[in-house]
């Protein structure tokens, strides 16, 4: 049976440097393979850009199976979300401002071997994302561009 390496990628929406991550994650992919692994699986938040697009793009070019977890912006809160604390996005859409920090938390559960983090432009979520990994005592690679 093959293991593969499970990657969790945590970027900003406003990634500017395509080459660097995907060069990231060719070595990613090359150190798993080097460690034994017989390739990789890229996790990650399902922005609709950024860093997530482009390693989704990067991930399926190269034939590397993909997890995405998407947060869950407009369903309902959880019981530690204080009341009135919905927001409204740019298209007046009520939704969770909690949400990307309790999906980037599942993600962590899933254990993934390496979190490879493309934090820009001071991003609150990427910057969550690696705290919550550190905490969990997973290795982040961070780049910055």
């Amino acid at each position: 049976m093959s293991e593969l390496a499970l990657i969790l990628l945590t970027g900003s929406r406003s990634w500017p440097d395509p080459q660097l991550l995907e060069d990231t994650l060719l070595t990613v992919w090359h150190d798993a393979l080097q460690d034994g692994y017989d390739g990789i699986e890229l996790m990650h938040g399902h922005a609709d850009e950024g860093a997530d697009t482009l390693g989704d793009a990067w991930a399926i070019r190269n034939g590397v199976l993909l997890r995405r977890r998407p947060a869950d912006w407009d369903g309902p809160c959880a019981s530690d979300c204080g009341p009135g604390h919905r927001r409204h996005n740019r298209r007046g859409l009520e939704y969770c401002p909690q949400a990307g920090h309790r999906r980037n938390q599942q993600m962590v559960d899933e254990r993934p071997d390496l979190v490879v983090a493309a934090h820009h432009n001071n991003s609150r979520g990427t910057a969550d994302c690696i705290r919550r990994a550190m905490t969990a005592g997973i290795p982040v690679l961070r780049i910055a561009a």
